[in-house]
């Protein structure tokens, strides 16, 4: 049986990402989307796919946090030559996020516009973070000027309710849960977990972040990615080899 993490982010230092993969690897994960976000995490992610073509899949992008850094295209034009290194499988993590920075709102905007842009130009899926935007980042999608595939992707670390992860079913994304689907106080994310329709589900880590029950207080890694595997399954009325069947499934078709 395996499992495929979309989503974990690596430090660039050779030893601990070996580490760490290996021990994903005696756990069964036998894929993971090494994701960007900031210039550090983007040649952390690059270093891991290079490092594990055969394993690890590359997203690079840049997130709320770096709106106000530069110009979005600026942002972009360093993405472009990122690309030229490593080819990526998907442009992320991207979005909006209003909980910390409200007052870099419309940056944010424009930022997650222009990536949205450049995934559409290099026919790529995107990996979106969304807190306490959930109207924005849906106006922002829908105004996007599609021209290639259309929007393919996925909201990750999945945190709203039945209704918004209904009106993400609806503009074709998946959606992604993490360890925070295992939180004692997370009631409501099990029920959005338990509404998403099996392709559409995926599963992360977001490592270094959000330890899983049981492993709480530690550094997270990939290879947690079965306790995410084993609430869903319980939560959904199935199997641990359904959960992880379908989630490698629906990954594998949107990030190779």
């Amino acid at each position: 049986m395996n499992y495929f993490d979309t989503h974990a982010h690596f430090d660039g230092s050779p030893l601990e990402t070996a580490a760490v993969m290996k021990r994903a690897l005696d756990a069964g994960v036998a894929r993971v989307v090494a994701v960007g976000g900031s210039t550090e995490l983007n040649v952390g992610a690059l270093a891991a796919a290079a490092a594990y073509p055969e394993c690890v899949r590359l997203a690079i992008g840049f997130d709320r946090d770096q709106a106000a850094s530069a110009s979005p295209e600026g942002l972009v034009e360093t993405l472009r030559l990122l690309a030229e290194a490593h080819a990526p499988a998907a442009v992320g993590e991207i979005g909006l996020d209003f909980h910390y920075h409200p007052a870099t709102a419309e940056a944010q905007r424009a930022l997650f516009r222009a990536q949205l842009l450049l995934a559409d130009e290099w026919r790529l899926p995107v990996i979106i973070h969304t807190r306490d935007a959930e109207e924005a980042t849906l106006q922002v999608l829908d105004e996007t000027p599609w021209r290639g595939e259309g929007l393919r992707g996925v909201v990750h670390c999945f945190t709203g309710d039945k209704t918004f992860a209904a009106r993400l079913l609806e503009r074709s994304l998946a959606i992604s849960f993490s360890g925070i689907v295992t939180f004692l106080n997370a009631d409501m994310l099990r029920e959005s977990a338990a509404s998403v329709p099996d392709e559409r589900l995926l599963i992360e880590t977001d490592a270094p972040f959000l330890a899983p029950v049981p492993q709480r207080g530690r550094r997270n890694e990939p290879a947690f990615v079965v306790h995410v595997v084993e609430c869903l399954a319980k939560v959904r009325g199935t199997t641990v080899e359904h959960i992880a069947a379908v989630t490698s499934e629906n990954a594998v078709r949107l990030f190779g």
